[in-house]
């Protein structure tokens, strides 16, 4: 497998290695050993699938230590452009983010650790999207920052008027709104 460092600390993109014939392909999705010697030390105990139409914006979320969240995402079909927002206050990223595009032909993975606000968009006409947590979710715990905030001006890649947002979403406070979290 190939890791790609991004220019923010811990983030990083992997794309696994494919083996290819006749018959189609097969890869190793993940395998705790080799993840490891990567430095991701995360220990898995949920996985989450989402199915989506074009349009739709999922984020910017995260969970408040004590239940903040590690996560390993993929698209395994479609195309979603993740995103994840750097919250860690000494951070020398703080307040920056990455997106990176995953699709089901490209079989990249994106983790994300904790101290991150995540979310994505679909970009293809439907997408599934999935990922593996780092702890239970906790909805007394889960946070946001509103994923049109003007001072992160993120390009989703949708038109906004094409956005397909929940009702949660659109309620988030700015960036510069959020109390100190990690």
């Amino acid at each position: 497998m190939q890791v790609i460092q991004t220019p923010i600390e811990g983030l990083l993109v992997i794309e696994p290695r494919l083996f290819r014939d006749s018959r189609g392909y097969f890869l190793e999705a993940y395998n705790e050993e080799k993840y490891r010697a990567l430095g991701i030390d995360a220990r898995f105990v949920q996985d989450n699938q989402s199915c989506s139409s074009y349009g739709v914006v999922r984020g910017l979320h995260f969970q408040r230590p004590p239940y903040a969240q590690a996560k390993l995402v993929c698209c395994t079909q479609g195309v979603v452009l993740d995103v994840a927002v750097d919250l860690r206050r000494n951070s020398k990223t703080y307040g920056q983010w990455y997106s990176v595009e995953l699709t089901g032909e490209n079989h990249r993975q994106f983790y994300i650790p904790r101290g991150f606000a995540h979310g994505f968009s679909v970009l293809s006409d439907t997408a599934t999207f999935t990922y593996k947590c780092d702890n239970f979710y906790h909805p007394e715990s889960e946070g946001g920052v509103l994923l049109s905030d003007p001072d992160l001006n993120i390009d989703w890649r949708v038109p906004a008027d094409f956005r397909i947002l929940s009702e949660k979403d659109t309620r988030h406070p700015l960036f510069k709104d959020l109390p100190s979290i990690f």
